[in-house]
């Protein structure tokens, strides 16, 4: 599986973005993202999920995954960043830190 990850937003408004290929992950941390992906029924979510009103300075993220043929982006607000998909999100997000062996 292979996912493209953009975070954007925030109060300095400074963007990160990774590309994660779950080959190249450890098997635990492969298992992991694909358990969530799965969990959260990705190729399903609508391509941008709603947002709940107020707050200034939020995030926004960008995820597109592809796997076994199919490819889907979504956008989430950090409001809607809940549950399982924010346990995606912090994933990926150490993920695309320098120096976290992606």
């Amino acid at each position: 599986m292979r996912i493209e990850f953009e975070r954007t937003g925030g109060f300095a408004n400074i963007s990160t973005h990774a590309t994660v290929n779950t080959d190249a992950l450890l098997p635990e941390d492969a298992n992991a993202l694909t358990e969530l992906v799965d969990r959260i029924d990705f190729f399903n979510l609508p391509s941008v999920m709603p947002s709940v009103p107020g707050g200034a300075d939020r995030f926004q993220y960008t995820i597109t995954v592809e796997s076994e043929g199919q490819r889907h982006t979504v956008e989430v607000p950090e409001s809607a960043a809940t549950g399982d998909m924010a346990a995606l999100i912090g994933q990926l997000t150490t993920l695309a830190r320098p120096g976290s062996g992606r």
